[in-house]
């Protein structure tokens, strides 16, 4: 059973509209059992104890981080902010970056990678695809090799760290791109070989979505923020 961590230490931030948290690896956005911890149940659970109510208090999903992945997430505590943070997203004014630790340098310091991915529901996992593939999805993301110095992963075996932002938001998607180029994600047991291979211990993937900058939906102040190192299993 996943261990659950308090709640009170992920929360970065909070007011009457939104809240902003770290959510950690192995712990999903939103979950689809009771049995499973998610990260909605647990600032609801957070929310219902600040403020009892009759209710269950509201609380919106904005966007969303892989069940392995963890990183910054900002949830919607009323329907207002939930449609302006949404639209914000349509409108491409919401900043999400991450970083990721790679088994191999890229070729590039600096590229962006194109592809067309195509996902399989059965072993939910994504693939790289030809353009005329039934269903195929073009993938689009940027990503440039982090200077010595400047990662956020402990003894980084620099230059093999690197920031990623991306144009869309496919399943998988950087996980996915970055094995295709012979760079897979250190820890990633899903589409990284050497990982898999160990799959018996465990594994956390070097995956994190470090940085989040939007714009608050009722005062429109810009807000960011930023993880200084990368939030290890004991969160």
């Amino acid at each position: 059973m996943t261990r659950l961590p308090d709640t009170n230490r992920l929360i970065q931030y909070e007011d009457e509209h939104i809240i902003v948290c770290i959510k950690p690896h192995g712990i999903a956005t939103q979950g689809k059992s009771l049995r499973t911890p998610d990260m909605v149940t647990m600032l609801k659970t957070h929310l219902s104890q600040i403020t009892p109510q009759k209710q269950p208090p509201y609380l919106a999903v904005v966007h969303r981080l892989d069940q392995p992945v963890t990183g910054i997430l900002v949830f919607a505590k009323t329907p207002t902010a939930a449609k302006e943070l949404s639209r914000q997203i349509q409108a491409h004014e919401f900043g999400k970056y991450y970083r990721a630790l790679l088994e191999n340098t890229p070729p590039q310091n600096t590229d962006i990678l194109e592809n067309y991915m195509i996902k399989d529901a059965k072993s939910n996992t994504s693939q790289i695809c030809s353009k005329n593939t039934p269903g195929a999805k073009l993938a689009r993301l940027e990503y440039k090799i982090i200077k010595k110095g400047r990662g956020i992963f402990k003894n980084s075996p620099s230059p093999n760290e690197v920031e990623v932002s991306l144009f869309t938001g496919r399943h998988h998607q950087i996980r996915v791109q970055f094995a295709h180029i012979g760079c897979p994600i250190v820890g990633d047991t899903k589409y990284n070989l050497s990982a898999s291979a160990a799959s018996g211990s465990w594994r956390q993937i070097c995956l994190c979505a470090y940085r989040l900058s939007f714009f608050h939906p009722v005062t429109k102040e810009r807000m960011e923020f930023v993880l200084d190192h990368f939030p290890g299993p004991d969160l």
